[in-house]
């Protein structure tokens, strides 16, 4: 499955922004779907991830309340709606996918995308 990551880009801290992750080459019905965030010289860190059919959700505490993770598997798409963006939100921001496996903040995906770059100013 290829994954393409966008919707990112610049904004002001407090506002929001909304990632999409368009899937192709194969259906996503079978994947848990994650997204994960990397800033300048940090480790890759967990942001989101969703079941197949979206029926649970998980969020690393930085994000909690302020991110929401969805699905439509009829477009084969996977969206991230970030609001009351932080500075240190600013990273690239990937999607990944993991077939056929329970929820996981560990980066043990099979399939990532390509990053998109949110950035935020303060």
């Amino acid at each position: 499955v290829q994954l393409q990551a966008s919707g990112g880009g610049l904004v002001q801290a407090g506002g929001s922004l909304r990632l999409s992750c368009a899937a192709s080459g194969r259906s996503l019905i079978a994947y848990v779907m994650g997204w994960f965030r990397q800033a300048p010289g940090k480790e890759r860190e967990f942001v989101a991830a969703i079941t197949q059919r979206g029926g649970s959700t998980d969020y690393s505490d930085s994000v909690k309340g302020r991110f929401t993770i969805s699905r439509d598997n009829a477009q084969n798409t996977v969206y991230l709606q970030m609001s009351s963006l932080k500075p240190e939100d600013a990273a690239v921001y990937y999607c990944a996918a993991r077939y056929g496996a329970t929820l996981t903040r560990q980066p043990v995906y099979g399939y990532w995308g390509q990053g998109t770059q949110v950035t935020v100013s303060s």
